[in-house]
């Protein structure tokens, strides 16, 4: 462990802090969210198999949404940009839980099954909700600490397509550049 001193304190440092269920570790690489979403995404739907089996599908659906779900899709903006790795762990929890409520068997297909129940993958959860995000920026209907922060600009290259951006510039005044529309 390093400490740091600030002004007559020390401060130890630590590996990962979690802040609004979110776990953010030193080299923000979001692996240590990730293992958390996944081992309680794990551990809800062990809970949920016996009920599952004996609730109607509309009434699984809605434990499942509840409990899977709605934890895979809190704060996965923050998730933009993670590993191929991480995505696929993340993943796994859904197709784990599609298989649950389907009771589809782990040699079929998971895919068929995720249209089926009109769920988007994990990755394009992710990008839906900052298209969403920056939708809402646009058209100044975000929280005003996010409109005061981004600012949607259109470049147009010689010979290519516009591309948007979203420049968003933190509290220290750093702009960061995420792409919003992929040409």
């Amino acid at each position: 462990m390093h400490e740091v001193k600030v002004v007559s304190s020390t401060i130890t440092t630590v590996a990962s802090a979690r802040n609004l269920g979110v776990v953010i570790d030193s080299r923000l690489t979001m692996a240590d969210h990730v293992a958390a979403v996944c081992r309680a995404g794990y551990y809800r739907l062990r809970q949920l198999r016996p009920t599952v089996k004996s609730l109607p599908v509309d009434a699984a659906r809605t434990l499942i949404q509840a409990f899977i779900s709605n934890r895979l899709d809190y704060c996965n903006t923050a998730l933009c940009g993670i590993t191929d790795t991480l995505l696929r762990k993340l993943q796994s929890v859904q197709n784990a839980a599609a298989r649950l409520l389907t009771q589809t068997g782990r040699r079929e297909h998971i895919t068929p099954v995720l249209r089926q129940l009109h769920w988007l993958p994990v990755s394009r959860r992710i990008d839906f909700k900052l298209a969403v995000l920056m939708y809402q920026i646009s058209r100044g209907l975000a929280p005003t600490y996010l409109q005061d922060r981004c600012r949607l600009a259109s470049e147009v290259s010689s010979g290519k397509k516009p591309t948007t951006f979203c420049q968003c510039s933190d509290v220290r005044g750093a702009t960061h550049e995420d792409e919003t529309r992929r040409s």
